[in-house]
């Protein structure tokens, strides 16, 4: 059985587990092959290279783009992958080969990006362009250097494995992203080996300019796309479950088990990504079906994800959120009965390039929940001189997600739950498919809107 599989940087970094529990986890022999295994950078990497993506702490990326010297951050990362590199040793890692690597990887690195960024000081070229592809470049050096030394490690402990290297790093063909992933595997016969993936490949459209962090998710789809796998499986640190056992506790939560590709993009809105909503769909649109487990309970089956699951019996399968939104509350007298107003007001969000998750209106007004991060100062300026009064307040978002869970009294017990717990509901709506009930609530009240939920609806 043919599978294609993802492994993050979490778990990359635990790489002795997941040796032990994904790539050897009772298999030997020709069991172990039929898989493609496409790995991210170790934790952390990215961020050296790019900028932290939590908190947005300036690497290498942003010397560049400011134009200055880069070379010494680049050179400290290189010490940084090397420091991890011994840190594999033990599992059999060939420290001289895996340095070498690196240093011959971070000269060329330094070489493309000298040339990039001394046409950048020429001001003849558009800054962006040549900034996407420094950005492409020094993205692709995390994801080489694991795919590297995972090779390496099996290869020493006498497994037959195969670097694919998606980065294109010598080879000057003017690939598509799609072709360049068919004429890496074309030659490859699965049966005889484990495929070492780079979660980064290199292509003519530029796989950061339209997915940017969540490109390695986008690279795992398109080459289960392309090699039509049995079963797609995506390993992270933790169970995809009915609520963040960090809030509600361990023992307050369990896996979810079986869920749709509908669910996926529920939890993927509110920021609960299984998969980058990118990514889901060819594997949807391919009847490829998805699953999630956990890298540090290889027993466990994990949460399988398809396209037509429906639970058998009405339930609640998640209970999530954020609260990191913003409701933007457009409020006028001349709005009710006016044809057109929230196509306008629509309009002024789609030419700033800001993407809504929620939307409620009355007679007078519409209120639009965003990213707080999307945010823009000339959102309310344009808003403000068309319409009577903007209001925008921070706060959370709470949801009830499920395949199936249109049932009589659901919205009623939920409401009552956070009442119960003293939260007020600034605002709360369902569509019609009725797979995601939501409530905005005040930040202050987004951990205790969890637990209470989950403490109502599950036990």
């Amino acid at each position: 059985m043919l599978t294609v599989e993802k492994i993050g940087g979490t778990s990359m970094s635990a790489f002795g587990d997941v040796l032990r529990n994904i790539i050897l986890f009772n298999r030997t022999g020709a069991e172990l092959y039929n898989r493609i295994f496409v790995v991210s950078a170790y934790a952390g990497v990215t961020n050296w290279l790019l900028e932290n993506k939590k908190t947005g702490e300036p690497g290498v990326y942003h010397r560049i783009t400011e134009h200055k010297k880069f070379h010494q951050a680049l050179a400290e990362v290189a010490t940084k992958l090397k420091a991890l590199n011994r840190q594999y040793e033990p599992l059999g890692l060939d420290l001289v080969v895996a340095d070498a690597f690196i240093d011959q990887r971070i000269q060329d690195a330094q070489t493309y990006l000298n040339s990039l960024t001394n046409i950048l000081a020429s001001g003849y070229v558009s800054s962006y362009n040549i900034l996407q592809a420094a950005r492409e470049i020094l993205a692709s050096i995390g994801e080489t250097h694991s795919a590297f030394n995972s090779v390496n490690i099996l290869q020493n402990q006498g497994i037959n494995a195969t670097l694919v290297d998606l980065s294109g790093f010598h080879d000057h063909k003017s690939y598509t992203i799609d072709q360049r992933i068919r004429h890496a595997f074309k030659r490859i016969n699965f049966a005889e080996t484990i495929c070492i993936v780079t979660g980064y490949v290199k292509g003519t459209e530029g796989i950061m300019r339209e997915f940017d962090r969540g490109y390695s998710e986008v690279t795992f789809s398109k080459i289960a796309v392309a090699v039509k796998p049995k079963e797609a499986i995506i390993h992270k640190e933790y169970h995809l479950c009915s609520a963040d056992p960090v809030m509600v506790g361990v023992e307050n939560c369990e896996p979810i088990g079986f869920t749709n590709y509908d669910v996926a993009d529920q939890l993927a809105d509110v920021g609960m990504e299984a998969i980058h909503p990118k990514a889901s769909k060819p594997l949807e649109i391919n009847k490829i079906n998805l699953r999630i487990k956990n890298t540090f309970e290889p027993e466990h089956p994990g949460t399988l994800i398809t396209e037509d699951y429906v639970s058998p019996h009405k339930r609640v399968e998640v209970i999530t959120g954020t609260e990191k939104v913003l409701i933007i509350d457009v409020y006028d007298p001349l709005m009710v009965g006016t044809a057109g107003y929230d196509l306008h007001i629509m309009q002024t969000f789609f030419d700033l390039g800001i993407s809504y998750t929620f939307k409620a209106t009355s007679a007078n007004s519409i209120s639009v929940v965003i990213w707080e991060k999307d945010f823009n100062k000339k959102l309310v300026q344009d808003l403000q001189e068309k319409y009577e009064k903007i209001t925008v307040e921070k706060a959370a978002m709470v949801c009830l997600i499920g395949s199936n869970i249109d049932q009589p009294g659901l919205l009623a017990k939920a409401a009552g739950a956070l009442a119960e717990a003293d939260i007020n509901i600034l605002s709360a709506g369902f569509a019609l498919r009725k797979v995601n009930i939501q409530f905005l609530i005040a930040r202050k009240d987004f951990r205790s809107a969890i637990i209470s939920l989950n403490k109502t609806l599950f036990f």
